[in-house]
């Protein structure tokens, strides 16, 4: 969508869900949740997506020679594929309805943007892409953890990813859910970890996720691709998980199965709650000292002269902005 217009690739996870599967995790006879947060969050991106679209208004607004397309959608209708390529509206409309700036943030005072930019998409392509990679994701995970537990992850990674990405990138606006899905990744990863004796094959689990996430990360050293919004979103989610997606052991899960005198055994180890108290930690002290420099004003890359590298690498093929 221009130089000015940077999205958030979604996450391409078709297979994410697998570490999950029953070849990987004990069965158990914990709840299992109905997946109905997810879904309408799915609505929601679409009908904001709507919405935006409605107010784009391409066949009035649109003032260069080459025509909207898809007109037979009437103010529906896409930008021009040279202004937008993803099928999607201006960069002018994404600005006034909530797109992540820098500037109207800091300055303007227009901290909401950090949330809202997260509802908004730059196109058909890009909203599928998410919404795909967001059902695929999302639905098992809240199957697992319950709806709040999804909630909290989705919209506190997605925040996350929004203010990494407002302290490295200042000049560009910037949109999309994928923050908030690299958290649920992130969150992927710590599950595994922090319960780690409950799964069976856990070095396939573990490879095919890490795998999964760094195809996803690379993806995001292409120009106008915002890595730095799935990075943040990612770690958020990382350390989220190990706070919010606690499993109880195995053996204290079917304790009532076993004989009144057997051995009592403990709801969660040692370093599941270890991990707990210094990801709680992380997190707050991530998010206060992000808060704290960007609405001080300052630019990210000042204080990390190579990090603007993680989000996009300069070829022969391609230059990067700054």
């Amino acid at each position: 969508m221009g130089s000015r217009d940077l999205e958030r690739g979604g996450a391409k996870t078709n297979n994410a869900p697998g570490y999950y599967s029953n070849s990987y995790y004990q069965e158990t006879s914990e709840k299992q949740w109905t997946s109905w947060l997810v879904p309408m969050f799915v609505v929601a991106n679409v009908a904001m997506f709507i919405v935006v679209m409605y107010v784009n208004n391409c066949p009035k607004h649109n003032l260069g020679s080459e025509e909207c397309v898809a007109r037979f959608l009437g103010r529906f209708s896409f930008e021009p594929l040279r202004v937008n390529p993803l099928f999607g509206p201006s960069s002018s409309t994404l600005q006034k309805l909530g797109a992540l700036e820098w500037e109207k943030i800091v300055h303007g005072h227009q901290a909401w943007r950090l949330i809202t930019g997260i509802w908004l998409h730059a196109g058909v392509i890009h909203l599928l892409a998410n919404m795909l990679s967001l059902v695929f994701i999302g639905i098992r995970l809240e199957q697992q953890f319950g709806f709040i537990r999804v909630g909290i992850l989705y919209l506190l990674s997605g925040l996350g990813g929004s203010i990494l990405s407002s302290l490295f990138i200042q000049n560009n606006i910037s949109v999309g859910a994928s923050g908030a899905l690299f958290g649920l990744l992130g969150a992927m990863l710590s599950e595994l970890l922090t319960n780690w004796t409950i799964y069976t094959d856990k070095a396939a689990a573990l490879i095919t996720l890490i795998v999964i996430i760094v195809i996803n990360l690379a993806v995001g050293i292409l120009p106008h691709v915002d890595n730095f919004a799935h990075i943040g979103g990612f770690l958020t989610g990382f350390l989220l998980g190990f706070v919010l997606l606690l499993r109880p052991q195995f053996g204290w899960i079917e304790r009532r199965h076993l004989p009144a005198n057997s051995r009592a055994v403990p709801k969660h180890k040692l370093y599941q709650y270890i991990l707990c108290f210094v990801a709680l930690a992380l997190l707050i002290v991530g998010f206060t000292m992000g808060l704290v420099m960007l609405f001080r004003g300052e630019n990210g890359n000042n204080h990390c002269s190579w990090c603007h590298y993680l989000s996009c690498v300069p070829t022969s093929k391609w230059e990067c902005g700054n």
